[in-house]
């Protein structure tokens, strides 16, 4: 993987060549990515992208490529240059896991390097964690609003097409069932699932004849689009070819509730009574949780969830909080920061819901209580990735942990507080 000629911000290299040239580039410093607030509306975000991160910090590198085009155009000293060639992180990384809940001001993620190797990671740690984390708090707000049934991503075509992949994965880590992208499937292994689009209907003479091509190809398991015309007709066309044992039927535009359960009724007099429903068609959590009472067994979800539902980024930002073992902190109004290394821990009831989450200075970590958690890991060591970091489908996992663990409040869709206040506990000097 080469990433650097896409995820590296011209101010970061000017930094750089500057603290190179005046001799702090080497001071060991501490950098921190948080969100000062949650998206509005929001009461809790997830923490996704992490192990994308990792890889790519790993790997990230400047080759003959991209050091020739900064030289082309003069975007540094020849000095920097060598440097860049050379470089390999070599520091500490602890962070929330993917998969992990996470408020406002929780150090999601911490960098202790030198300034020079930390600086230039800003861009590339924040397109990813912001990205990611977005999509799949909103993917998480959908899963609960599906109540368990299942979901399928299937926003490709909304999104640029690597994004596309990285959203798949995303979604799955907050708890869809599958993708319709075969490349993220292919990158994570992620189920993959799909049918057939109005295209292959109007494709041929007739819709019963693009059923019948179906099902020969696919088998009566498959799901067929029944609403290229009239839904009843579509309806009565699929269980004609396909048999009361056809897999399910699609319903991608209309009145999706009263259109499901006409759909069940009429399905059920036919005898299809195993025959699922899937619907489709600008789907939101919000349109989701109305349909909750409704005869629907699987929801597909596009554009709502590759766009962050309204939310597209995370609002994380990566500040430098320590240099020398010296807290630093920005004071601009509205935009301030806390200084110091700092670590998180969350405190649970015994019957393990979610109380707060508290923030403390590294140096002076408080007594753990009994339903006390630390919520940061390790994440790499001397530039390394450690065997603590979770794989996508223990990160699922803890996810669904964790969004039971939410007081029934902060599941809500509507406005308000985060679902668990945010505690800092001062370093006592």
């Amino acid at each position: 993987m080469n990433s650097t000629a896409l995820l590296t911000d011209h101010y970061e290299l000017t930094m750089l060549a500057a603290a190179l040239r005046d001799g702090t580039g080497d001071r060991p410093c501490v950098f921190e990515v948080f969100a000062r607030r949650l998206p509005d509306g929001r009461r809790y975000g997830v923490v996704a992208g992490v192990n994308r991160l990792l890889d790519a910090i790993e790997n990230f590198r400047f080759g003959e490529e991209e050091i020739d085009q900064l030289r082309r155009n003069a975007v540094v000293d020849d000095a920097t240059l060598d440097w860049l060639a050379n470089y390999r992180f070599s520091g500490e990384i602890d962070g929330y896991p993917e998969g992990e809940l996470y408020f406002p001001g929780s150090p999601v993620l911490t960098v202790r390097a030198s300034f020079a190797e930390g600086v230039v990671l800003e861009t590339l740690a924040l397109s990813i964690l912001n990205h990611d984390s977005a999509i799949a708090s909103a993917a998480a707000r959908m899963v609960t609003a599906a109540n368990g049934r299942r979901m399928i991503e299937m926003g490709s075509r909304r999104t640029h097409e690597e994004a596309a992949v990285a959203c798949a994965r995303a979604a799955y880590l907050a708890g869809f069932t599958a993708t319709s992208n075969l490349e993220a499937g292919r990158r994570h292994g992620i189920p993959t699932a799909g049918t057939c689009a109005h295209a292959f209907t109007l494709l041929h003479d007739s819709e019963e004849e693009a059923f019948r091509s179906q099902i020969e190809a696919l088998g009566a398991g498959t799901t067929l689009l029944v609403d290229t015309y009239d839904i009843t007709e579509g309806i009565k066309s699929a269980v004609a070819v396909a048999g009361p044992d056809l897999g399910a039927i699609r319903i991608d535009s209309g009145d999706l509730g009263v259109l499901a359960r006409q759909a069940r009724d009429q399905l059920d007099s036919l005898g299809a009574r195993n025959t699922r429903i899937v619907v489709s068609g600008d789907l939101d959590e919000y349109s989701i949780a109305a349909l909750r009472a409704e005869p629907v067994d699987a929801y597909g979800v596009g554009t709502s969830v590759v766009t962050g539902s309204g939310a597209p980024t995370a609002g994380m930002v990566y500040k430098l909080v320590e240099v020398d073992g010296r807290h630093v902190e920005k004071r601009s109004t509205s935009k301030q920061s806390r200084g110091g290394w700092k670590k998180a821990l969350r405190r649970h009831k015994d019957t393990g819901t979610a109380l707060e989450e508290v923030v403390f200075q590294a140096s002076a970590e408080p007594e753990l209580g009994k339903f006390d958690k630390l919520v940061q890991i390790p994440l790499m060591r001397a530039g390394q990735v450690t065997p603590e970091v979770p794989t996508l489908e223990q990160s699922r996992e803890r996810l669904r942990a964790a969004l039971v663990s939410v007081p029934w409040e902060g599941l809500k869709l509507s406005r308000g507080e985060p679902a668990i206040p945010t505690v800092y506990l001062e370093e006592s000097r």
